[in-house]
């Protein structure tokens, strides 16, 4: 008598599933794939900024130790971001054995919109 529950526990938790399927595109990236939008994207690379570059470069991206990055997306290509976060240079670290590809990509991209 004690297990008849779990036929009625098991369907109740099947129905359950189904209708949390319901509605969302099976097409589309995973629910907990990282949004692609830009504000999404922004919001990513300024996180990424501030846990690795604002030491030298500033909250405001101003400059302290590195230079002023305000304008970086007016001065350099994001190719030339994107081979300057991995490569560092001229007193900048590398970060390719810090950061991952996308993040990578996603602080040029950033950056590179600063005009």
């Amino acid at each position: 008598m004690r297990q008849a529950w779990i036929p009625s526990a098991i369907g109740l938790l099947l129905l359950a599933g189904l209708a949390a399927a319901c509605g969302r595109d099976q097409s589309s990236a995973p629910a907990n794939a990282p949004s692609k939008t830009a504000a999404g994207e922004a919001s990513n690379a300024e996180a990424i900024y501030k846990a690795n570059c604002i030491s030298c470069h500033g909250a405001d991206l101003s400059g302290k130790v590195g230079p002023n990055l305000q304008k970086t997306g007016a001065k350099l290509s994001q190719e030339q971001i994107t081979a300057k976060i991995q490569n560092g240079g001229g007193g900048m670290p590398s970060y390719k054995n810090t950061l991952k590809e996308p993040e990578i990509r996603a602080l040029s991209e950033w950056l590179s919109a600063k005009k």
